[in-house]
């Protein structure tokens, strides 16, 4: 880890967090400012890929490949926000570099956002997306022949909760997933909220309730499994890789899931990065940590092919 790289994406994300705490501007300043997230250096802007849109009904979204993306192995990736913000344009040099690091294609979706669209109708569209990926390639319509979910931070949750309704819903389950710094717990109970209030560059404990109730809105128990996925019946879970920074408020809501998750017999992969901010893998190139995390995220769904082939 470079302490230079690191100290200008933590003064850049203070910058952003300071200016989340101002009450004028309503939602849509707001959502301006998670586009900014990723702005800390001109490097991590950066797009090598094609990009193809889709259309669904009620939303949209973009196919992403690289030039070693194959097209039958694909990411049904899920951007984070708070469920009220962020957008699949905004994330596109992240996703490019996952096509490229994973060797997949990457369906990536600009969900229905709250309060809009509360709960669940931005987790029904993470459904609809990954069902249509199954049948549905890059190039032409045709079956999968290794799937993933993948999100971060409000994405993450969506990513586990995915795979809940999947699971009772019994549509074929994907090869694995992939959540970074998944917020897992809407009670905001767990001991890192307080532990590392001080020490988290991005998110504000205090304001966590009021994101999550615009999510939520009547639904308002925070317990419902497909809101809080670490309330849910874990069992039977494809193999799944979490990853979060130990800086963070929510470094616990990750710590827990993957205890939870182990106990119920699933394959479950956690990494705790000392000193990186929230969804810290979005400022690959320019923070080192962030290239080696997703290295290992293209160590991960490599794994499963091959375990899927055998």
């Amino acid at each position: 880890m470079s302490a230079d790289e690191l100290s200008v994406v933590n003064k850049h994300l203070h910058k952003i967090r300071r200016r989340a705490l101002n009450p004028l501007g309503g939602i849509e300043s707001k959502r301006a400012l998670v586009d900014e997230f990723a702005m800390a250096h001109p490097s991590i802007l950066k797009i090598n890929a094609e990009c193809i849109p889709v259309s669904f009904e009620k939303f949209q979204g973009e196919w992403v490949s690289a030039l070693t993306s194959d097209p039958n192995k694909r990411i049904l990736y899920l951007h984070g926000g708070g469920w009220v913000a962020g957008c699949v344009e905004k994330y596109r040099p992240h996703i490019a570099r996952i096509a490229a690091v994973t060797g997949c294609v990457v369906l990536a979706i600009d969900y229905r956002l709250a309060p809009e669209n509360p709960f669940p109708r931005g987790l029904e569209d993470c459904v609809t997306a990954y069902k249509w990926m199954l049948q549905n390639g890059s190039e032409c319509s045709n079956p999968s022949n290794s799937s993933f979910v993948m999100g971060d931070s409000s994405g993450g949750n969506l990513t586990l909760a995915t795979l809940l309704v999947l699971k009772d819903r019994q549509i074929d389950l994907p090869d694995g997933a992939i959540a970074l710094s998944p917020v897992t717990d809407m009670t905001w109970s767990s001991h890192s909220i307080k532990r590392n209030v001080k020490s988290d560059a991005v998110l504000n404990a205090k304001l966590m309730p009021m994101i999550s109730y615009a999510y939520l809105k009547k639904n308002n128990n925070p317990k419902i499994p497909y809101a809080s996925p670490l309330f849910g019946d874990l069992r039977y879970l494809p193999p799944i890789l979490l990853q979060v920074g130990n800086t963070e408020i929510l470094l616990d809501d990750a710590v827990n899931f993957f205890e939870k998750a182990q106990a119920a017999g699933v394959d479950t992969t956690l990494e705790i990065y000392p000193d990186m901010p929230h969804v810290f893998q979005v400022f690959a190139p320019y923070l080192p940590d962030a290239t080696l995390a997703l290295e290992r995220i293209g160590e991960f769904i490599n794994k499963q092919c091959f375990n899927d082939i055998d």
